[in-house]
């Protein structure tokens, strides 16, 4: 019979831009929905935010806010910006490093590469926000 568990993860970040490893909590979940074989969705429920997998080294993850600070950098005069809003970069950020993953579950574990880790990405912080773990399996 099909499973299937809800749960959510909260941020409130510190800072404007962060990069959070969420690898062990989206374990936890998927542990105690008692799921076996089957998916995962982490999906970031706010346009501001993402999820994405990668390799956990903090040089790396250096790099991506540098990069992403080129392509979307704060502070220009989006026209976005001419709605009352002060955050496009952040939307263009989120887009690039994209919104949700979907990670495989064998025998009850993540079945991710030897590198491989979740993380939970947020580019307009300081409030708070969620992320939605679906478990789906049997």
């Amino acid at each position: 019979m099909t499973k299937v568990f809800t749960d959510y993860l909260w941020f409130n970040t510190k800072n404007r831009q962060e990069f959070i490893r969420i690898t062990d909590k989206v374990t936890d979940i998927v542990g105690r929905s008692g799921v076996k074989e089957g998916m995962v969705l982490v999906s970031a429920m706010h346009i501001t935010a993402g999820v994405y997998v990668n390799d956990w080294e903090d040089g790396l993850i250096h790099d991506f806010g540098v990069w992403l600070e080129k392509l979307a950098p704060a502070g220009l005069n989006y026209r976005h910006h001419q709605t009352g809003e002060d955050n496009a970069d952040a939307h263009l950020k989120r887009t690039i490093m994209g919104h949700q993953v979907i990670l495989p579950i064998t025998n009850g574990a993540l079945d991710l590469g030897p590198w491989e880790q979740v993380f939970y990405a947020e580019f307009d912080g300081q409030r708070r926000k969620r992320v939605v773990v679906k478990v789906m399996g049997i």
